[in-house]
């Protein structure tokens, strides 16, 4: 399975941005799905997640009531539509297999893809 992230770019505070997730090789509809995001020089984060049929979705808590993660397995893409975005959004945000539970990435995932950048700036 191999993901691209897109969408990603320059916002003010408050303002809103959609990214995608577009996935190609078997069985996208196979795996939960998950948003991940990296400031400079900390962690990777979970963000959210969505079940394989789209019916189940996490977020984590700052983020809650703001990002909504959907999916459409006919084209093989998900969305995160992102709401009244902060300065602390500021990240690069990758998409990734991920466990719903802990919004943490599978074990396979062995590698990542470039990510798609979002800046949040007055």
């Amino acid at each position: 399975l191999q993901l691209v992230e897109s969408g990603g770019g320059l916002v003010q505070p408050g303002n809103s941005l959609r990214l995608s997730c577009a996935g190609s090789g078997v069985a996208f509809d196979y795996y939960d799905i998950g948003w991940f995001r990296q400031i400079s020089g900390k962690e990777r984060e979970g963000v959210s997640c969505i079940s394989a049929g789209g019916s189940y979705k996490n977020y984590t808590d700052s983020v809650k009531g703001r990002f909504t993660i959907s999916r459409d397995n006919a084209e093989n893409v998900v969305f995160m539509q992102m709401n009244n975005l902060k300065p602390e959004d500021t990240a690069v945000y990758y998409c990734a297999p991920c466990v719903m539970l802990t919004l943490g990435p599978q074990t396979s995932v062995r590698s990542w893809g470039q990510g798609t950048q979002v800046i949040v700036s007055s």
